[in-house]
């Protein structure tokens, strides 16, 4: 049972009022001296027996222990966080970048466990799981008709490579259940979402997250990039939160030159670590161009600093988050872990683009809300950046710290001002949920279409965005969305082509109408 937060300071008040009574009780020299000598890592364990073993009632002690944790970090710093049990093996999985299992992608619609697609080549496409059947059964355990959380369906889905399960699905489209046995394998989590050509010498990389796979998957992509002739190269990190360090130096690596600085950073002790470029870069003449938004942070900010500061490349644009803090993450044995911040990492200039704190982590990640009510997403003059946190790249343009990177080209968020919220809406899992449940009552509407035939059923239709906007009006959304109409019909339209065709049809729609990706490719060669 999880304690709730509000009990805590009684439960605290009532276990110093016991410890207090027993001691005057037993009125013992002993327990003084030891009080007296007390420090407080044992004054909190000593705590903890006291609840434990005289406390009225009964009391789940670990989640007081988790409480006490999460508040000691909380004043800390924004980034340095408690991790449990119950969240540990997700966390380190998805970093991990693959894990065993179907290969299915799924969610909960209605009752049941609906498939919106297999991964291409896994183990369920390569024994003929569909989109759009429902699993039934996985073994012997009954999946419809139960609330059940992600994690209990996964749990029942991963297993050991080469273990076999036996998955019961219904088909809606031939009305019949059909069994498959199913081999479970390592299914890859992408970080690399895709790595394609913009024009005939321009290619596209976007990178989610870094990952440990993520160098591997990014030189792949470059290296098919660059077998088609690329002169110049888009780096697209919007949206993408950071993750391992080494990723972002080891991709920044490819284009700089042997010695020039990548990162720097500095610990409690004042001692620095500084990370150089390698001879091993294999793009380092060519045009570089780096893609952040308001949500690149953390690594995403170490690539695009080390591209600006070196005057490699363009960045392309709004301003970042700003997290500019190293965490290195520590394992208890309980299988929680805490990531803890033990250096700052500095731009090769000497930037911190660590954003202040000292008003509390509410207010810190209430920030993104300041910068909508201050125009600066829509202006780049509304970008408030001081002066004594200026610096100069080697050929002498000015650089902030303080804040995030500053784009070299701003490129306004495509929404109406006042309609922040539905280019938000658009980037999460709504818009998925509402083209499967469309494709569900009929997908024969799109059997045998080809691609460019089904960009322009989809053109010459408002049929979707109608029904999307019905959909939101369902959920109790109160967006209006007749303002934003081109944006909204761009993101149905890519995520039908998604589920229909996958992932670079997804792109290959998003991008050609992309704000960004115009400006990038507008630019004078």
């Amino acid at each position: 049972m999880k304690f709730s937060p509000k009990y805590l300071p009684i439960i605290i008040g009532a276990a110093f009022a016991l410890g207090t009574v027993f001691g005057s009780l037993m009125n013992a020299p002993v327990e003084d001296q030891f009080l007296a000598k007390n420090n407080s890592k044992t004054k909190l364990n000593k705590l903890i027996d006291f609840i434990n073993t005289e406390y009225v009632d009964n009391v789940n002690t670990d989640s007081i222990v988790n409480l006490t944790v999460d508040n000691i970090l909380s004043k800390l710093d924004p980034h340095s966080v408690y991790i449990p049990p119950s969240e540990q093996a997700e966390v380190a999985e998805s970093m991990k970048g693959d894990f065993v299992g179907v290969g299915i992608n799924f969610y909960m619609y209605k009752d049941s466990v609906a498939i919106i697609k297999p991964v291409e080549n896994g183990p369920s496409a390569k024994a003929g799981i569909k989109s759009g059947d429902r699993i039934l059964y996985a073994g012997k355990t009954k999946l419809f008709g139960r609330k059940l959380p992600s994690d209990s369906l996964f749990s029942k889905l991963k297993g050991t490579k080469g273990s076999e399960i036996e998955l019961t699905v219904f088909r809606k489209s031939e009305q019949k259940k059909l069994k498959f046995k199913i081999k479970r394998d390592v299914i890859p989590i992408k970080s690399v979402d895709a790595a394609m050509m913009l024009s005939d010498n321009t290619g596209y990389i976007k990178i989610n997250r870094f990952a440990e796979t993520t160098y591997d998957e990014f030189k792949a992509g470059l290296t098919k990039l660059k077998q088609k002739g690329i002169q110049s190269l888009v780096i697209d990190v919007r949206d993408n939160g950071g993750g391992y360090m080494e990723e972002a130096v080891a991709i920044a690596d490819e284009f700089l030159k042997d010695k020039q600085l990548i990162v720097f950073t500095k610990n409690k002790n004042g001692a620095t670590e500084k990370t150089y470029a390698t001879k091993s870069g294999s793009f380092e003449t060519g045009k570089v161009t780096v893609l952040i938004n308001e949500n690149s942070a953390s690594a995403s900010e170490i690539l695009a600093g080390a591209i600006q500061d070196n005057d490699r490349g363009t960045i392309v644009g709004r301003r970042s988050f700003g997290k500019g803090l190293v965490q290195r993450e520590m394992d208890f044995n309980d299988g929680s872990a805490v990531r803890l911040t033990v250096a700052r990492y500095y731009t090769p200039t000497g930037r911190s683009i660590q954003r202040p704190y000292a008003k509390g982590n509410e207010e810190y990640f209430k920030e993104s809300e300041a910068r909508i009510k201050t125009g600066e997403l829509y202006v780049k003059d509304s970008i408030k950046v001081a002066d004594s946190l200026k610096f100069k790249t080697p050929k002498g343009r000015i650089v902030y710290g303080g804040g995030g990177i500053v784009p070299d080209v701003f490129v306004p968020m495509e929404a109406e001002h006042g309609n922040e919220n539905v280019a938000y809406l658009l980037q999460t899992g709504i818009v998925g949920h509402f083209v499967f449940e469309e494709l569900d009552k009929n997908r024969n509407a799109f059997a045998g279409l080809r691609f460019n035939e089904f960009l322009v059923k989809m053109k010459n239709s408002d049929t979707y965005f109608r029904k999307f906007k019905n959909y939101i009006f369902m959920t109790g959304l109160d967006l209006k969305l007749d303002k934003t109409k081109n944006l909204v019909n761009r993101y149905i339209t890519a995520e039908f082509a998604r589920q229909l065709y996958g992932e670079l049809y997804y792109y290959d729609v998003i991008l050609k109408e992309d704000a960004m990706i115009k400006k990038v490719l507008n630019v004078k060669k």
